[in-house]
């Protein structure tokens, strides 16, 4: 539609946009929430973790002055921004999940960069109990268990080919 990616082909559509494509499979697989309430919520929750993702995702392409001071701000973001916040909702839940008493988008993206935090700062989440607990529950999930299996279709870390075949493809 906008000669851009990603692009998905599913249920004979062709989606773009990550957030359409993400709504769509969170409402199709019932990780959308079961009301209007819940479902803003959820899109809360992404949308913060949203922001520190994007600090994650573009450190591998910035210049070597600014890596320092980028790890400094994703580590400050995570332990004094988005994980008290997560650590929160996760307490007062009481169901082990962020949003209703099931599994959503948000607990799988959240998840997600917990991952990716982890992997920069292996003790970051010592003074989160509950995203520690949370954590536990979600690597028990079938899908989420097989997803994080060696050899699955879980990218590593950027490597400095793909950041530089990334640079020369998008040219910059």
């Amino acid at each position: 539609m906008f000669q851009q990616v990603p692009l998905v082909e599913i249920d004979g559509m062709k989606l773009i946009q990550t957030k359409a494509i993400l709504n769509y499979i969170a409402a199709k697989y019932n990780l959308y929430g079961k009301d209007l309430k819940e479902r803003v919520m959820i899109d809360m929750y992404v949308e913060g973790i949203r922001d520190l993702m994007d600090l994650i995702a573009k450190h591998p392409f910035l210049p070597p002055g600014e890596k320092d001071s980028n790890t400094n701000l994703i580590q400050t973001k995570a332990v004094d921004r988005y994980f008290p916040v997560y650590e929160k909702a996760l307490d007062q839940s009481g169901g082990g999940y962020l949003v209703g008493s099931q599994l959503s988008k948000a607990d799988v993206q959240v998840f997600e960069v917990v991952l990716m935090v982890e992997e920069k700062f292996p003790s970051i989440l010592s003074n989160f109990p509950q995203l520690q607990a949370f954590q536990t529950r979600m690597r028990s999930v079938p899908a989420i268990q097989k997803f994080l299996q060696p050899g699955s279709q879980r990218k590593p870390q950027p490597d400095d080919n793909y950041v530089k075949t990334v640079r020369e493809v998008l040219r910059f």
